[in-house]
């Protein structure tokens, strides 16, 4: 079995997120950069199995630039027998379809049985990265999962709905997203560390995968203006001098908020 985990670096979730307002794309020295923490959830799936299934193959897939290298270097300091990056200039400000086509691209490369992806980055927030590689790769997807259980040729698990809990399932080869239901991801321990040194880290360009960047040019959002969000205001603060309930009646009525 080999399993391929789909990570991303991020700004980190509790640090400062800014837009460079000269690119419009988000400004990656803002705050430190962090393994997104649902790519960490989706890597520890697939460490669990491997735990209790010799011989299997677990590899972590990034799509970033060259600097995110030490950053993707904590799947293989977790336990992923190897990471594969993808670094190109003509990557910078990768659209969903653009992101999609190079990692179905660098799948079908380093082959796979199972693809596991989160179902949310903490920045783009675009949600449709699993669904589209699995169009592109022609396999089943399975998005959402809340449990996943892998068998030998298949995978299944739980998705939630507004009204029910749907169980499905899919032959492998197959893609799954998972969801922050499913368990925290292991520490890296001191002996992780230090193997992951060791392990096979491979670069790879658009040129080695054969996908033109600019066959999406025509594809991308437009930024047609851009500013910083203004500083929050104070919100309305009610003092009582024995009319509170009367001002607090008017305040909500005036916000359409009774």
């Amino acid at each position: 079995m080999k399993i391929v985990v789909l990570v991303k670096e991020v700004p980190d979730t509790w640090g400062d997120r800014k837009l460079n307002l000269e690119t419009g794309l988000a400004d990656r020295g803002a705050s430190e950069a962090v393994l997104d923490e649902i790519g960490e959830r989706a890597l520890e799936v697939a460490l669990s199995y491997a735990d209790k299934h010799p011989g299997t193959e677990v590899v972590v897939l990034s799509m970033a630039p060259e600097s995110a290298a030490n950053t993707l270097r904590k799947g293989l300091q977790m336990g992923a027998a190897s990471a594969v990056q993808v670094v190109d200039d003509g990557l910078l400000g990768a659209d969903l379809g653009l992101t999609a086509e190079v990692l179905a691209a660098a799948l079908q490369r380093i082959g796979y049985d199972l693809v596991i992806g989160g179902n949310l980055s903490t920045d783009g927030v675009g949600g449709v990265i699993p669904a589209m590689i699995a169009e592109l790769l022609g396999v089943p997807g399975l998005g959402w999962l809340n449990s996943v259980e892998i068998d030998d040729g298949t995978v299944s698990g739980e998705r939630a709905s507004d009204g029910a809990t749907i169980r499905v399932s899919a032959p492998l080869p197959a893609v799954i997203s998972i969801t922050e239901a499913l368990p925290d991801a292991r520490m890296a321990n001191f002996k992780g560390i230090m193997a992951a040194k060791k392990k096979p880290f491979e670069t790879l360009s658009l040129a080695d995968l054969s996908v033109e960047a600019e066959d999406h040019s025509a594809a991308h959002s437009i930024v047609i203006a851009l500013s910083e969000k203004p500083p929050r205001a104070a919100g309305v603060k009610i003092v009582d001098e024995g009319d509170a309930g009367e001002k607090l009646a008017e305040f909500l009525l005036q916000n359409r908020l009774a």
